[in-house]
């Protein structure tokens, strides 16, 4: 589980708690016409701006990912390609078929390797798996993101529409406090919709899929490797380019190059 995204949701909504709770009670900030028209104008405007099956597949790919941590750290693929090397060198791609590996995208490499399948055949179908997973993902970031942008539009026009039927019954001081409160509330709602659900959900999915990028691409590589029988000095060395410069040394290479200095 993504730690930060669970702490940052639950200390959003904590702050809210408090501060409504330290100005009256909850139920003066529920307004059925001001949810209706944020959370149905919502998602009116992405059903027109997506398609349904994008819908359908990106919005749960998003909500699951953006709560989910990858198994494996980039530095942890490395030394577990290396060490697959290592096994495939002694034993041939036969040895692999006993390994356990938790990553998924990684074992199917394994696997294709381990069944002898060409190197262009793996990299066709490892490429094409990688490349469809990222465009959901960049789906569900695209559909997160238009949901807050369009929220606090509708909040406006929420607004609007109260502060319309609040001049329009000036006569009656009963239906003031009411049509204002709706309108100021269609506001706060589409803010908080945007900017403590969407908007934050939307960059955390955007950082997720570049790394999720540079990580499958990683395996790729490395398997490729393996299956053409590198050494697993040369596999370590080429996808230690894929780390930035700090992590590309292990703690007990950190320990001996402190020693020597």
């Amino acid at each position: 589980m993504d730690i930060a995204t669970s702490l940052g949701y639950v200390l959003g909504l904590l702050v809210l708690a408090i501060v409504i709770l330290m100005g009256g009670d909850l139920s003066m900030f529920i307004n059925d016409h001001a949810a209706i028209l944020i959370f149905g104008g919502c998602l009116a405007s992405t059903l027109i701006r997506f398609p349904f099956a994008a819908i359908v597949h990106g919005m749960p790919l998003g909500a699951k990912f953006a709560f989910t941590m990858r198994r494996m750290s980039q530095r942890e693929l490395v030394d577990e390609l290396a060490g697959l090397a290592e096994i495939a060198r002694k034993q041939g791609p036969i040895g692999l078929e006993k390994v356990e590996i938790d990553d998924p995208f990684l074992a199917k490499g394994v696997r294709f390797v381990a069944d002898g399948y060409d190197t262009e055949f793996i990299r066709d179908n490892l490429e094409r798996d990688r490349d469809n997973f990222l465009t959901h993902l960049d789906e569900g970031q695209k559909i997160y993101r238009s949901i807050g942008d369009c929220a606090p539009a509708f909040g406006m026009i929420g607004t609007l529409i109260g502060m319309v039927q609040m001049f329009a019954n000036m006569t009656d001081p009963s239906k003031l406090g009411p049509f204002m409160a709706g309108a100021l509330l269609a506001t706060f709602y589409g803010a908080t919709v945007a900017n403590l659900f969407c908007l934050p959900l939307a960059d955390k999915l955007h950082v997720k899929l570049l790394d999720e990028e540079i990580n499958r691409t990683l395996i790729i590589d490395g398997i490729l490797m393996i299956r053409e029988a590198k050494s697993p000095t040369l596999v370590r060395e080429m996808l230690l380019a894929y780390l930035p410069e700090k992590h590309r040394h292990s703690e007990d290479e950190k320990e001996v190059e402190a020693v020597a200095a």
